[in-house]
């Protein structure tokens, strides 16, 4: 992974440790897509052009699937995220 785990999931309430978790695989997913969308940007080849963006495509699905989770544990996450997009639509208009 190549970004570095922001806390140290020894020292998380054990009451926050699951949200914890799946925030780092959501870290971790989204550091994939990163460098295979990069990787794919480099490459000459359309052939692994093609195969790198295909696997960045699974990786943004991993990031839903931690995200989904993450709604479901953390309540105040999903109330905004809500708020965010709420925020996104007005200043967008």
């Amino acid at each position: 992974m190549l970004s570095q785990i922001p806390i140290s999931l020894q020292k998380v309430k054990k009451e926050d440790l699951d949200k914890e978790i799946l925030r780092v695989g959501m870290i971790a997913e989204l550091d994939a897509v990163s460098l295979y969308e990069q990787l794919a940007a480099m490459t000459e080849k359309e052939s692994i052009k093609k195969i790198l963006l295909d696997i960045a495509k699974e990786e943004k699905t991993h990031v839903g699937e931690f995200e989904a989770l993450l709604l479901k544990e953390d309540p105040e996450q999903a109330e905004e995220l809500e708020e965010g997009k709420k925020e996104v639509e007005e200043l967008a208009e």
